[in-house]
């Protein structure tokens, strides 16, 4: 992929600075100007009683100096850990989410941590959640500090955005040389006939040829790449999320084949927002090449 513009999300907690670094050693990577961006809503309220002094409705100048001298503070950093990185500061009086969300159309990925400053400590951000559900481009979200020799990981089923998640993935694996793992599951046995002797459920040649075909088609055009095709046997979430332990980075489509179709974002995908232990691609789109 051919990467120009990397926004990351910086509300100066410790899950942003993860975020940067992430942002910033893609950068390096591809050659990307990353920008620090920084939103924030302003409380609009006001005592009732009149001879009460109230309080601006919007901050003034002293507030967005002291955000913008923070901001300074996170571009000289990233000057000296990647010299190489073009940067830029962005900062907006309106919603987080909205406005990654709007900037995603120009922008080759959106970086953010996996949770900000939030009064519920414990809860991964609605940013993430929001921006993964309804970005026009790969969503980031930074996760653990995994090793960059562990594979990426890939999670694909007939969708059309597990075919987005594939290409992603592969092009990531490529770029930083390291092996891809591309996993497809298949539903286990429940109920009471879950632990009868008569279950013997195996993935078929027939139920895995498709997925040997489509890795067979990438293998032919990244011939240098280390690509597997692994057929399981287990719910995707649980499966992912174990894929997710030896991984550096775990690819996800935005939505898969379930049986709810109008969730904002797969019920899949949101669990391993939460629960993965690396870092988590979430693709929708694609940016133009």
């Amino acid at each position: 992929m051919t990467a120009k513009r990397i926004i990351v999300g910086d509300d100066r907690s410790a899950d942003a600075g993860a975020a940067a670094r992430w942002a910033l050693d893609e950068a390096a990577r591809t050659g990307a100007l990353v920008e620090f961006f920084y939103a924030y809503e302003w409380p609009e309220w006001a005592p009732a009683a009149s001879m009460i002094p109230a309080p601006a409705v919007w901050p003034d100048g002293e507030t967005d100096r002291a955000i913008r001298e923070s901001m300074h503070e996170a571009v000289t950093a990233a000057t000296q850990s990647h010299p190489g990185v073009r940067t830029q500061i962005s900062m907006v009086h309106a919603g987080a989410a909205l406005t990654l969300i709007e900037r995603s159309t120009d922008a080759s990925l959106v970086v953010v941590g996996s949770r900000g400053h939030s009064a519920v400590a414990g809860l991964l951000g609605s940013v993430s959640v929001a921006v993964s559900a309804h970005a026009h481009c790969p969503v980031i979200v930074v996760r653990g500090d995994a090793a960059p020799t562990r594979p990426v990981v890939v999670g694909v089923d007939d969708s059309a955005s597990a075919h987005l998640a594939l290409d992603f993935a592969v092009e990531q694996a490529a770029t930083r040389r390291v092996p891809l793992r591309v996993i497809r599951t298949w539903p286990p046995v429940t109920g009471i006939w879950a632990d009868s002797a008569m279950v013997t459920r195996t993935v078929t040649a027939d139920e895995r040829r498709p997925l040997d075909e489509l890795v067979a088609g990438w293998r032919d055009k990244y011939p240098q790449l280390d690509i597997t095709a692994e057929a399981v046997v287990d719910h995707p979430a649980n499966a992912l999320a174990l894929a997710s332990t030896t991984a550096q980075l775990l690819v996800l489509g935005t939505r898969g084949r379930g049986a709810i179709r109008g969730m904002l974002l797969g019920s899949v995908s949101q669990h391993l927002l939460h629960h993965s232990a690396c870092t988590v691609a979430v693709v929708r789109e694609l940016p133009a090449r």
